[in-house]
């Protein structure tokens, strides 16, 4: 995951959580939490107990993000984020908690003539390698509902737009012709092509480690005729340590209306 996709995320993250944004480079974010939001990710019950217990003035922190080092400034100072990090996989689970799915409207200035919105179903999904290592990655896509156009990329690009949660008055939006669980089968096809033509050797070379690993297992007992149960036990923990697989989730998605 590139640091203008941690950006991105973090950016429409916020947004959609009503945390209004202070500050905005290309690679740092600053954000005033609301109180929910706060409560959800800073970790600091006690200062909220107090302030409910006293009927104090509540003040939600501000956080700022570092979302590339290569451009770091030193009169930024901030959490550095990036793809793996405590921080994204906190809000990733959030995410979660809080409603996988929303439906926002390309903003349409009221100057203008009433606008076509085109729908379309975006879907980001976490696709992890396992073995006595780890790689993570992240796809964004969109699919156009009306034709049936797939972009990689998607998040990237709702980044840059002004998104609203009602429709436009001036606007209307097109039924889709391909229903979102079509769409839906179609991104998770793409997904899978995806990841059929990426380079396996990860996993033969897991598999070769944990060869190695077992002979050295079978070294310490040789000559053993009635292994003991702590035997199995190992062998049992090398499979599980070395064993290669590969899981697919759903980050987050949604049905966004667009010109």
């Amino acid at each position: 995951m590139f640091p203008q996709q941690v950006h991105g995320y973090l950016r429409s993250f916020f947004l959609e959580n009503d945390c209004h944004i202070v500050n905005e480079s290309d690679h740092y974010i600053t954000v005033q939490l609301t109180i929910a939001m706060d409560k959800r990710i800073m970790n600091r019950p006690f200062y909220w107990r107090y302030l409910e217990s006293t009927n104090g003035v509540p003040c939600p922190a501000q956080l700022t993000l570092i979302t590339d080092q290569t451009k770091l400034n030193s009169n930024i100072n901030g959490e550095i984020v990036h793809f793996g990090s405590p921080r994204l996989n906190q809000l990733f689970q959030v995410t979660k908690e809080l409603g996988a799915f929303v439906q926002m409207f390309e903003r349409v200035d009221y100057l203008e003539a009433k606008t076509i919105l085109t729908p379309w179903l975006s879907v980001n999904y976490k696709v992890s390698y396992y073995s006595d290592q780890t790689k993570e990655m992240l796809y964004s896509f969109g699919l156009n509902l009306m034709t049936g156009q797939l972009l990689d990329g998607f998040q990237e690009s709702l980044s840059e737009m002004d998104l609203v949660t009602a429709m436009p008055e001036n606007a209307f939006e097109l039924p889709y012709i391909i229903k979102p669980i079509r769409a839906l089968e179609r991104l998770n096809v793409a997904i899978e092509n995806i990841i059929h033509q990426d380079d396996h050797t990860w996993a033969e070379e897991a598999k070769k480690r944990w060869q190695k690993a077992q002979q050295v297992l079978e070294y310490f007992y040789d000559g053993i005729e009635d292994k003991p149960e702590s035997y199995e036990m190992e062998k049992q923990a090398l499979e599980e340590q070395y064993d290669s697989r590969i899981k697919i989730e759903i980050i987050n998605g949604g049905l966004f209306y667009l010109k």
